[in-house]
């Protein structure tokens, strides 16, 4: 007696009493045959296509909704029903929201543009003109502070020097 588990739709199959065939599933990763890399002219046209068919899309809906407020509004002034008021409120706010969802595409356009934008490099070359142990100096300050105080030691040695022999 072996004890098999049966998968949900094995147990479903059973208890309608009908056959369950197993569908292949279809791949989601899109291969391409050259396997070349997508070109960013491409995607940027992909990018205006799909912005304009959204934008048209999002305009359509809301000429539809104003039409259909209009309708409603029609309808629930010669019934006098709260249910259509409530009806005719709830589309105003649909359209209203379809309106900020317009608005929101252009700024995500807007966005995506500036990003594109700021992708460029710029290189400052800098030259420096002058001798190793200046350049260590400027960089370690420390060091350049003890050369300093071993100079100043150095000047005041030769003046009490100076000062002894007169």
């Amino acid at each position: 007696m072996v004890n098999k588990k049966k998968s949900v739709n094995e147990k479903l199959s059973e208890a309608l009493e009908v056959e369950y065939e197993e569908e292949e599933k279809a791949s989601s990763i899109v291969k391409r045959e050259d396997n070349l890399p997508i070109s960013q002219d491409r995607l940027d046209g992909d990018l205006q296509k799909d912005y304009g068919q959204v934008r048209n899309n999002l305009k359509d809906l809301i000429s539809t909704g104003r039409d259909a407020i209009d309708g409603i509004l029609n309808v629930a002034i010669e019934s006098d029903a709260p249910r259509a008021y409530e009806v005719a409120s709830q589309m105003i706010k649909t359209v209203s929201e379809m309106n900020k969802d317009l608005i929101d595409l252009h700024q995500r356009m807007n966005s995506i543009r500036k990003e594109d934008i700021e992708v460029t490099n710029t290189t400052n070359n800098s030259i420096y003109v002058g001798s190793t142990s200046d350049l260590q100096d400027l960089i370690n300050q420390s060091r350049s502070a003890k050369k300093a105080l071993q100079n100043y030691d150095d000047i005041l040695e030769v003046d009490a020097e100076i000062i002894d022999d007169q």
